[in-house]
């Protein structure tokens, strides 16, 4: 008699925990043959919400390091990463009809995108601030600083690359991250709260989430302590419902547009530009000479 084997169940991270979904829903996910390979916590308002109270209370402590420290901490999650090539590759494998050398270039290349950004977190500053001409004793500086809150709606594909270029841009600029996985792919997502605990991380600084996109998405939208949201691979009807919630909220919205190669291309995904739509920019005035 042959013994049935038992699938697991990937919790929800928030923060810095592993907390099962308060709704004690969860989605079977089914491999490529059509057998169940495991569970996912289907994340629910709530749950947004409470990540929503711990991000925000970790944005001073998160944005208030050096940016030399981020990029440690995030070249420490490409550590982790790297460390888990093969699990990642594996993960990404049982949904999706890739080969596993492709898997295994996805998990290289979301390597490769955590340490770009572990490098830009302290030098950002000095290709999108700037120091301005005015007509009197003063000195003018623009400086990027942080907006607070952002939510990240991961595209179906690439579910771990496209998860990974969406949230270290913020991350990079000193916001927290509440991240709603891949809905069609979300292993991968919720093995990365795993790396993510495991990289010296602030509990809260990202938050990590799965289940279906519609049940949260207006919440994300709506919710006045969220500063801003970056998706990808959103339908018509979501996007619609992502714009007329911010507009009201009063939040930034970052759609992309990245598809297929260009996801791996890091002058589109890792530039400095990519980082500029979360931040806001602080002007400072200082005497240059006494009146």
């Amino acid at each position: 008699m042959s013994r049935l084997t038992v699938p697991k169940t990937y919790k929800l991270y928030i923060g810095g925990k592993f907390p099962r979904t308060e709704s004690g829903r969860s989605i079977p996910i089914q491999d490529r043959k059509g057998d169940t390979a495991a569970h996912i916590c289907h994340a629910s308002r709530k749950d947004f919400r409470e990540a929503v109270e711990v991000a925000a209370k970790t944005v001073p402590s998160w944005s208030g390091i050096t940016g030399y420290l981020r990029g440690q901490i995030l070249y420490r999650m490409a550590e982790m990463l790297e460390g888990r090539r093969e699990e990642f590759a594996a993960a990404i494998c049982v949904t999706s009809e890739v080969t596993i050398a492709a898997a295994r270039k996805e998990v290289d290349a979301s390597v490769d995108r955590l340490v770009c950004f572990a490098g830009w977190t302290d030098k950002y500053q000095q290709v999108l601030g700037c120091q301005n001409p005015v007509a009197s004793s003063f000195y003018n500086f623009t400086v990027p600083v942080s907006q607070g809150v952002t939510c990240v709606v991961a595209p179906d594909e690439p579910s771990l690359l496209g998860l990974i270029t969406l949230i270290a841009a913020p991350l990079c600029a000193g916001n927290t991250v509440i991240a709603l996985g891949s809905q069609k792919h979300p292993i991968p997502t919720a093995i990365f709260g795993e790396v993510c605990q495991t990289s010296d991380v602030p509990a809260g600084a990202i938050n990590l989430l799965t289940g279906k996109r519609l049940d949260i998405i207006e919440q994300i939208a709506d919710h006045r302590q969220v500063a801003s949201v970056s998706a990808a691979g959103l339908s018509k009807k979501e996007r619609v419902i992502i714009e007329v919630g911010a507009a009201d909220s009063i939040k930034r919205v970052c759609f992309s547009t990245l598809k297929d190669a260009n996801w791996y291309d890091a002058r589109l995904c890792a530039s400095p530009w990519a980082i500029e739509p979360f931040v806001e920019m602080k002007t400072i005035w200082h005497p240059s000479a006494s009146h």
